[in-house]
């Protein structure tokens, strides 16, 4: 295998792949990122074998052929070359040669026929879904995913297509984000599957701004074919929740608020929050929202907001980890936050949208 290359094309498909390489990969060939040397170019694969990268990248081929080399020390070689273009050739017994004119690395690889085949697949429906719509609707509904191993089924988001309809959702028990979108077009599909959480970082990562994406689903894995970027996840099996029972009625007790000014105030507050004392308290007058921290030992805060509100009046504690992950993520000016009482839910709806977070007791 012979081939030249830009640095900074290398570089970019290397931090690419290698995000999924675990510090304790069970076996070395886990460690390594395979190179190969195609007619339409190189392809960069990086696994932990429950998924995969491929980033396949222009350059100058001599010579076809892979090897596989150590994902850190390659990184390493590549980011410090004094020149902008790198030339890798491959000799006998796995001696990968990385060189210019001014500067040359030998370092050893392992055989292609140690990594781990990815799995086809061949015959399968491909469904179609724009990436900007996918990416938008990941960042409403990824974060709510949990994070205790011991709710296998919940450490990851629900895709579900039907009827043409895709609807993402996520949940740690706490707090639930429901995401839908009409796909382009009337999609023949009937489709409930669970995305690790780890495969879901690596879409937010690598989905375009504009761009289709294809979507092709195997018996326990699903393929993300984003065009140069290839993903391939082994899925959580498992019934995730029903979901929908849990969505309350929407509320008349509306409270509309600007939603960067809530942000910021509810950033404020959480700056003196300790493990122990989490709770931000939300106090809720007409036409005035009050935003108060009180933590024993710590010290307190306490900040008003206008507001459009006409309900009862109330105070509810909530995270507020959960109210600032989704204030972020929104793009409206202005919320609806429907509040009913100091120990039930809170909830925000916009159009193909619902988020739900529980309340905190205040002590």
């Amino acid at each position: 295998m012979k081939f030249k290359v830009q640095k900074s094309i290398l570089i970019n498909a290397i931090q690419i792949v290698q995000n999924v390489i675990s510090t304790k990969a069970a076996l070395p060939i886990l460690s390594n990122i395979l190179i190969e040397a195609q007619t339409d170019g190189v392809a960069l694969t990086a696994t932990d074998l429950d998924i995969g990268i491929t980033c396949v990248i222009p350059v100058d081929i001599q010579e076809q052929g892979a090897i596989t080399i150590p994902a850190k020390r390659f990184s390493d070689i590549i980011k410090e070359f004094p020149l902008e273009s790198v030339s890798i050739t491959t000799k006998k017994n796995n001696l990968v040669i990385i060189d210019s004119e001014a500067c040359q690395f030998k370092i050893m690889g392992l055989g292609r026929e140690e990594f781990p085949k990815l799995p086809e697949f061949k015959d399968k429906k491909v469904i179609k879904i724009e990436q900007a719509i996918l990416k938008q609707m990941l960042s409403l509904t990824s974060f709510a995913a949990s994070g205790d191993e011991t709710r296998y089924v919940l450490n990851g988001t629900l895709f579900k297509i039907n009827k043409g309809v895709l609807t993402l959702v996520s949940t740690d028990g706490k707090r639930l984000a429901i995401a839908e979108k009409k796909l382009g077009a009337e999609e023949d599909v009937d489709l409930q599957i669970i995305i690790p959480i780890k495969t879901i970082h690596e879409l937010n990562r690598n989905l375009k701004d504009e761009g289709e994406l294809s979507l092709i689903v195997g018996s326990n894995q699903a393929l993300f074919d984003l065009g140069t970027v290839v993903v391939i996840s082994r899925l959580i099996e498992g019934e995730f929740p029903d979901y929908k029972q849990v969505i309350p009625v929407a509320s008349e007790n509306k409270m509309k608020v600007a939603r960067s000014q809530f942000l910021l105030a509810v950033k404020r507050a959480a700056l003196l929050a300790t493990p122990d004392y989490q709770g931000v308290k939300l106090e809720v007058f007409k036409n005035k929202l009050v935003v108060s921290k009180s933590t024993p030992d710590v010290g307190e805060s306490r900040e008003e907001l206008a507001v459009e509100y006409q309900g009862r009046e109330l105070a509810i504690g909530f995270n507020p980890t959960y109210l600032i992950d989704i204030l972020k993520n929104l793009s409206e000016e202005t919320i609806n936050l429907e509040l009913t009482d100091s120990e039930k839910p809170g909830v925000i709806r916009i159009s193909g949208y619902v988020y739900i977070v529980l309340p905190m007791r205040l002590s």
